[in-house]
């Protein structure tokens, strides 16, 4: 979507409205439209911000009533009603929406807290039970787990508890020791688990997706940052029973690669010619850059041991042999750098609805939220009225109920058939006392996802935040619109006006260096750019509009014709060209050959070509000023002074 943004100090950002008042005052009127201090306080905090002098509240105000008024006459004119700017406006309503949905204060301290972890790397065991097929069953789970933690803190052997208990299928190779784990590999309850748990102490049972763990902590170290490798790869054979002598073949064949390097063959080009691994092979055995955890443990730990520049004896893997050559090594980047990767990883885990639930949470607070005392008993109650849970009870009963499920807002109510959509009326209960449970603990879902919609339809009368945010693009967007017909664009196409401006203040604008004016040619290729030129020899004595369209019209895209008039330094392919710079391998849009097609050099503007951009935008400011005065006249502004004293107090 274009956004359309406010120009000069009115250009986005993100501040609070902090009102002088409790309540919002009304600042001016303009024609009795009332403005209040709110939305006057969030521009001038955003002007303050963007200004190297502080602004005056008086100057600012009077620049701010000026706003208004173009504002007021794109209304007046009718801007506001047009499909095209209606239809812009509600597309920035949803994208302005999606902040205002978000705790995004919880969101950076999960960003913050993310980068800090990948300062460290941490040497974890690990211990794993079979995750439950109901919440019952992880209870009993997660008690298990916690017995084996006090045999272990008991004195019972770690390892031994691996043995015995842990489902983790790696534990046959590591004996439940993971060895040293990096932020960002694990998913993100099992990181937390580690990160929050002291070096030496054992964690406490917790669940994820993946099963019930408990992780002990045995030391820290730095993150030691990436790698970048090249590597040669010769793999073992696929069969069910690798034997040795078909292990032995392999060996061979690395040796012999190996033997190549040490008498100085290329790295590279042995790779491409003998690594199995065909993907890296195409760009001489190079692997994209990677961390800790993301290799086998073999070739990482060699990778990481080697010097840059040094290249390993052959080291065996799962998969075979390989060769390594360390290319260079990365430290951790700064949290700029390596921001974007944590949020993709945010956006992939459970970090991506904390914020969303905190914010929900926030907001119920804020509409007052209030389940219903007793309303499992009134539950219970219909259900034995009925005859029990059952299909009929939630078509029946629930879903025709006006009792209040709970209150929000202003004291609005919230009717018990709400709940009735999204409850499955062939769920099979033990007991009507169970049910009626289900369906207590069912009202926090339903009214989370009531008070949401209610927040997000109301959210212009209920954020003061996002009601000056919309109105800031509203405007913005009128703004826009009424400067481009009322002035802007009627300056650019009164080119008799422009003429006389130019005329009139030729000593304006003179030039201070000599500027190159002419056409510049650029070509696809070179082939292309010595057509064009023999062709432009035989038309270079016919007019310029008639080379122009011939030249056009003979080689299409595979051209371009660009107008230039630069003095030295604003352009380097008309330097190169024009001023004896230097060479460049610049293109102009995707054109790489370019050549002077002609020109000259001259001291001063000839004509208004020479300079229209100048006089078009002095034009432009004589044209604002004159519609200026008459939008004061037609106006009727009043200022609260009272109001304004506190501001001056305030801010001055």
């Amino acid at each position: 979507m274009k956004l359309k943004v406010l120009f000069g100090a009115f250009a986005l950002a993100g501040f609070a409205v902090l009102a002088i008042a409790a309540t919002d005052p009304v600042l001016l009127k303009i024609n009795n439209k009332e403005v209040k201090l709110s939305e006057f306080e969030y521009l001038y905090k955003k002007n303050l911000e963007q200004q190297v002098n502080k602004e005056s509240i008086d100057d600012y105000v009077n620049r701010f009533v000026d706003y208004k008024l173009k504002v007021m006459e794109a209304e007046r004119l009718g801007y506001d009603t047009l499909p095209s700017i209606k239809e812009e406006l509600d597309g920035y309503k949803d994208d302005l929406l999606a902040p205002f949905l978000v705790d995004t204060e919880l969101k950076e301290q999960l960003v913050q807290e993310a980068y800090e972890r990948m300062k460290t790397d941490v040497n974890v065991s690990h211990i794993m039970l079979a995750r439950g097929i109901n919440p019952a069953e992880n209870k009993r789970q997660l008690a298990l787990m916690d017995s084996i933690r006090t045999c272990i803190l008991n004195g019972e052997d770690f390892g031994e508890m691996v043995a015995k208990y842990s489902i983790d299928r790696s534990k046959e190779n590591n004996k439940g020791e993971y060895g040293f784990i990096r932020s960002g590999v694990f998913p993100y309850d099992f990181e937390k688990a580690v990160y929050d748990t002291p070096i030496g102490e054992l964690s406490k049972p917790f669940l994820t997706d993946y099963g019930v763990h408990m992780v002990r902590v045995n030391g820290y170290r730095p993150n030691d940052g990436q790698v970048e490798v090249a590597h040669i790869l010769r793999l073992f054979p696929k069969s069910s029973g690798l034997t040795e002598g078909e292990k032995m073949a392999v060996k061979e064949k690395i040796d012999s690669i190996y033997n190549c390097i040490l008498n100085g063959e290329d790295f590279g080009e042995l790779a491409k010619s003998y690594s199995q691994d065909f993907k890296s092979a195409r760009d001489g055995g190079k692997l994209p850059p990677f961390g800790r955890n993301y290799m086998v443990k073999a070739f990482e730990d060699v990778a990481y041991s080697l010097r840059d520049g040094e290249i390993s004896q052959p080291v065996e893997t799962l998969y075979g042999y390989h060769i390594i050559k360390k290319i260079s090594h990365k430290p951790l980047g700064t949290f700029e750098e390596c921001r974007e990767a944590i949020e993709k990883k945010m956006n992939n885990d459970q970090r991506s609805v904390m914020p969303i639930e905190s914010k929900c949470n926030q907001i119920l607070k804020e509409q007052n939220y209030k389940k219903t005392d007793g309303l499992r008993d009134y539950l219970l109650k219909e259900m034995t009225a009925h005859g029990g849970f059952d299909s009929t009870f939630v078509t029946d009963v629930l879903a025709k109920s006006n009792y209040t499920m709970f209150t929000y807002g202003n004291g609005i109510k919230a009717p018990l058939s709400l709940l009735a959509p999204t409850i499955n009326p062939k769920t099979k209960v033990a007991s009507d006392e169970i049910a009626a449970s289900v369906l207590d603990a069912s009202v926090d879902r339903v009214a989370r996802q009531e008070i949401m919609k209610y927040y997000s339809d109301n959210i212009v009368d209920l954020n003061p935040d996002y009601r000056n945010l919309l109105n800031e693009y509203r405007d913005g967007t009128l703004l826009f619109e009424v400067m481009s017909k009322e002035v802007w664009n009627k300056a650019k196409a009164d080119n008799e006006a422009l003429l006389k401006r130019f005329e009139a203040n030729r000593a304006k604008y003179q030039w201070n260096e000599p500027h190159f004016k002419g056409v510049m040619i650029c070509a696809k290729n070179d082939s292309v750019m010595r057509e064009a030129m023999s062709t432009y020899e035989t038309l270079k004595f016919q007019p310029e509009d008639t080379i122009t369209s011939t030249l056009n019209k003979k080689f299409g895209r595979n051209i371009k014709m660009v107008r230039v008039i630069t003095k030295q330094g604003e352009n380097e392919m008309v330097d190169y060209i024009a001023f004896n710079g230097r060479h460049v391998e610049s293109t102009y849009q995707g054109y790489p050959v370019f050549r002077i097609l002609y020109g000259k050099m001259i001291s001063q503007p000839e004509e208004l070509s020479d300079v229209k951009g100048l006089v078009v935008s002095d034009y432009q400011d004589v044209l604002e000023e004159e519609w200026m005065q008459g939008l004061r006249s037609r106006y009727k502004v009043e200022k609260n002074n009272k109001v304004l004293k506190q501001l001056k107090k305030k801010y001055n």
